[in-house]
């Protein structure tokens, strides 16, 4: 009776534990500086050439774009010449780098019994049934980084590099590990925010060019536990929907990002 007890009273104990919340997201979201970019249900600019659209939903945030030719003449984005900026610091989007890729083409051959076979120029002779001879030959090609990428007419291509930010910000006004009902949300303005950052990108068309700069900042911090960050729900294809539900982002918008960070053994509440 005492060991069903003690062993009752470990298995509580250890779904106590497991419903305990060690997963927590910091969710940022994201104002532009200007009002050429549009923050509605997509993040982009536009020009009479170009619409460069933002999509920052990712865990530290992505700052790539998508570069869509609005004409009929190819435009040029000149890698060499464009810029990530994190709150006054600039990094490079071309870096003069070499990618390596490898390929690796195989034989087999299978050779009846008694047969003799060359390997390393030794005659050996083999008893067996057959036997299975497989050749390897592989080679790598190197390939130099562009630091002008041509985007023809009326196509888009994908430019991505950096993430935002990977460390948590700590305020007095956040719980670091909030409860459902510890939740809060920390406002900045533009000249308070923690994370000012840009691309400023410079393309060229029929020999003339350009330098957009597509400054944003961020004028919201929010901790959630994770049972607050997911929803669930059943997808729906045709109007028929799923049996089983789905997890889901609860915060999802191309106007913000997060980070996943853990619980550790520290007492901070904030």
């Amino acid at each position: 009776m005492k060991i069903r007890k003690l062993l009752y009273g470990l298995s509580i104990v250890s779904l106590m534990t497991s419903c305990v919340t060690t997963s927590f997201y910091q969710v940022y979201t994201v104002q532009p500086t200007k009002e050429s970019i549009t923050s509605s249900d997509e993040l982009f600019y536009e020009d009479e050439n170009c619409k460069i659209s933002y999509n920052l939903w990712d865990n530290g945030g992505d700052i790539g774009f998508n570069f869509h030719n609005k004409t009929d003449q190819n435009i040029y984005v000149r890698l060499n010449e464009s810029n990530f900026i994190l709150n006054g610091f600039a990094y490079d989007y071309f870096k003069h780098r070499t990618f390596t890729e490898s390929e690796n083409n195989s034989t087999s051959t299978a050779k009846s019994a008694t047969n003799y076979m060359a390997l390393s120029g030794i005659n050996i002779l083999t008893n067996k049934s057959k036997l299975a001879m497989a050749a390897s030959v592989g080679h790598a090609v190197a390939i130099k980084e562009n630091p002008i990428i041509c985007i023809p007419s009326h196509t888009t291509k994908r430019i991505s590099e950096y993430s935002i930010n990977h460390t948590l910000i700590r305020n007095c006004d956040l719980f670091q590990y909030p409860k459902s009902k510890e939740i809060k949300t920390k406002s900045y303005t533009e000249q308070k925010s923690p994370i000012v950052f840009s691309n400023r990108i410079t393309y060229e068309i029929n020999g003339s060019s350009k330098l957009v700069e597509n400054e944003f900042f961020v004028s919201e911090i929010t901790n959630y536990p994770e049972p607050n960050f997911f929803e669930f729900e059943r997808e729906e294809f045709c109007g028929q929907k799923s049996l089983s539900k789905v997890r889901k982002y609860r915060f999802y918008n191309p106007n913000k990002f997060y980070i996943k960070y853990s619980k550790g053994k520290n007492s901070w509440k904030h």
